[in-house]
């Protein structure tokens, strides 16, 4: 067995080893310690977090996934923020941020806009480089579930509903 073809396998062995990771059941760690830049220049801290259920969405608006999904998004937030749901959308460091404020300003985002403009949330959140990456924090500040591409919107809705209403 050559070289390349043992890093082959170990990078093969890798990318399944993240995607079971990704797609089951994440346990409960704790949301990294972050600070978000929201485009009205404050920011919110991953402790502001605390006693809301949270979608943390890293995305870009070169990013056809992410543009596309964002309407479920909005909508999820929408139907979910009167009973303690929040939602901060994360913009990547190389996404411009004036496309970014053009874009949540178009769309009428409803939710908290961040811009990563160092990328060091990005490096927090376990070095997000494929966008869309979701998280959901719990009410503890407990990341409980994380998607890599759009999440499976009714499924996430039955997990929203589920840590909604845990006390």
């Amino acid at each position: 067995m050559t070289v390349k073809h043992w890093v082959a396998g170990l990078a093969a062995a890798a990318f399944v080893a993240v995607g079971a990771f990704v797609y089951l059941d994440t346990g409960r760690s704790a949301a990294p310690p972050s600070t978000f830049v929201l485009l009205d220049g404050s920011s919110q801290t991953t402790a502001d977090m605390q006693g809301k259920v949270t979608l943390v969405n890293f995305w870009a608006t070169s990013c056809t996934t992410c543009v596309a999904e964002m309407p479920e998004i909005v909508a999820t937030y929408n139907k979910y923020q009167p009973q303690g749901f929040d939602t901060v959308a994360v913009a990547m460091a190389y996404d411009p941020p004036s496309y970014v404020v053009n874009f949540a300003e178009t769309r009428k985002l409803p939710f908290k806009v961040a811009i990563d403009n160092t990328g060091a949330v990005a490096k927090a959140w376990g070095d997000v480089r494929l966008t869309p990456s979701t998280f959901i924090v719990n009410k503890r500040g407990e990341i409980v579930k994380t998607y890599v591409g759009a999440p499976n919107f009714p499924e996430l809705h039955q997990l929203i509903e589920k840590l909604l209403a845990e006390t």
